[in-house]
């Protein structure tokens, strides 16, 4: 059974619906030209967006950027914000980070991309096994592409059909990962999973997060080839793993011989090496994404040398190409660049410690507001990562974090930040700290939040 009766929904919802309005007054008036800008982009995409996900910003309509540097970007109106989103994990570089800048320029300048290696590859691998401990390394274009190709090794190697995934989990558009558990415990497609090509339950076992024992009987079954995870789910608000848990799911995936994918594209915030290096885990894969290109398209995932031998004694050379991994984009010229400047000089160890001690401020000023309010809500930091929930305790599953969700409260939390000048991740109550977030960054949202709380308690 979830704790469910740890979630607070918030009562008053005509109060709720008065403040909402307020804000989308004041947005409307405070942002004229992105207004301008979104109609007549309109007329060339649906919602006004390149893509539609887009359109789940809080407000009538999205704000348009003009430049970013650093933790802030400044919006067509003119209106400087403190960026808290990062491009969801995209930009945990910074924007515009100088180092990655020179290197994605010194780059292109010489060309981007040849389907052939340049000397920065062996060098971007090196930098990845120095962190993530890994000895075998591939590049893709996203963690999306990085996750399938782990997936289809592993189908691979092993001759297994399904994979295992964490409830709720999130590992991009990886078809296979869009399922959950219904009420009876049976796998079923994910509400607003677009267009799923085939039932979940042929492809995919779920198991809740912190549950060895569910974990076990899934595997037992000799039929999944590879468990992917995230060591903290994320994408649900954060659930961190409890003492023991790990050490368990590596136990059972040894025991039935399942390969252990870790995906550290949202907990690389962990620290230099992720939850990875941190927690002392040892994966058979680990995925890596969207921040280590230093704000061009750039993932990898490395391998043991064991897994990668077992992979590459299975392929053809006349099939390389044409197998279902790798494209010809991946493992480019520019990425690869981009990679090695912004591990070797912009997410180094010392960029960590300040990201991480920016995160301990920001979670310290959300649960001032917490207890000075006496509100029913937590807050859970994780490195350089924070995220506040309306729980009165931490969740310690997906579906108990699922079950406090509560989408009008969170998107007029959200406008209001953003109405302040703050921007924070759309989909959920998260804020991400950059090698430049500063304390006074920190200190404008942990005074916007308090408003915020306060208008809706006092």
């Amino acid at each position: 059974m979830h704790d469910h009766e740890a979630n607070a929904r918030y009562q008053d919802r005509e109060r709720l619906a008065s403040l909402w309005n307020d804000e989308v007054e004041r947005f409307r008036i405070e942002r004229p030209k992105s207004q301008s800008l979104w109609l007549e982009a309109s007329r060339l995409m649906p919602d006004g967006v390149p893509m539609l996900w887009m359109a789940k910003w809080p407000g009538p309509w999205p704000v348009f950027v003009e430049s970013a540097l650093g933790s802030r970007f400044t919006d067509v109106d003119g209106i400087e914000h403190v960026d808290f989103c990062l491009g969801d994990t995209g930009a945990m570089a910074g924007h515009a980070p100088f180092a990655s800048v020179e290197a994605l320029t010194r780059q292109i300048e010489k060309g981007s991309t040849f389907m052939l290696p340049t000397s920065e590859s062996a060098e971007a691998a090196r930098l990845l096994e120095e962190r993530f401990g890994l000895n075998s390394w591939q590049f893709t274009l996203s963690a999306t592409d990085a996750n399938r190709s782990a997936i289809r090794y592993a189908r691979q190697v092993t001759g297994r059909p399904k994979i295992a995934v964490h409830d709720y989990c999130y590992h991009g558009t990886v078809d296979e990962t869009f399922a959950t558990l219904d009420e009876d415990g049976k796998v079923v497609s994910r509400r607003g999973n677009i267009g799923a090509p085939v039932p979940l339950s042929e492809t995919t076992e779920v198991v809740a997060f912190n549950d060895l024992a569910q974990l076990e009987q899934v595997l037992s079954k000799r039929d999944v080839a590879a468990l992917l995870i995230e060591p903290a789910l994320t994408n649900i608000g954060i659930v961190l793993p409890e003492d023991g848990y790990h050490d368990g799911v590596r136990e059972l995936c040894s025991k039935y011989e399942t390969i252990l994918i870790i995906d550290e594209t949202h907990t690389f915030c962990a620290g230099p090496g992720g939850m990875t290096k941190t927690l002392g885990l040892e994966p058979d894969v680990v995925v890596i994404g969207k921040s280590i290109g230093g704000g061009v398209p750039a993932a990898a995932f490395g391998m043991t040398e064991s897994f990668a031998k077992r992979v590459r004694d299975s392929i053809h050379l006349e099939d390389i190409d044409v197998g279902g991994v790798g494209g010809t984009l991946a493992g480019n010229a520019l990425s690869l660049a981009g990679i090695r400047a912004t591990l070797s000089l912009v997410l180094t160890p010392a960029a960590f410690k300040s990201m991480e001690a920016r995160a301990t401020e920001w979670t310290a000023g959300v649960q001032s507001a917490i207890d000075r309010f006496n509100v029913p809500w937590q807050v859970t930091q994780l490195g350089a990562r924070a995220e506040y929930s309306f729980r009165a305790v931490a969740p310690r599953d997906g579906a108990s974090a699922a079950a406090a969700d509560d989408f009008e409260l969170q998107q007029f939390l959200h406008l209001h930040a953003l109405n302040r000048g703050v921007l924070m991740t759309p989909f959920h109550n998260m804020a991400l700290m950059c090698p430049t977030t500063t304390s006074d960054d920190v200190a404008r949202h942990t005074e916007a939040f308090a408003e915020a709380v306060s208008s809706l308690f006092s």
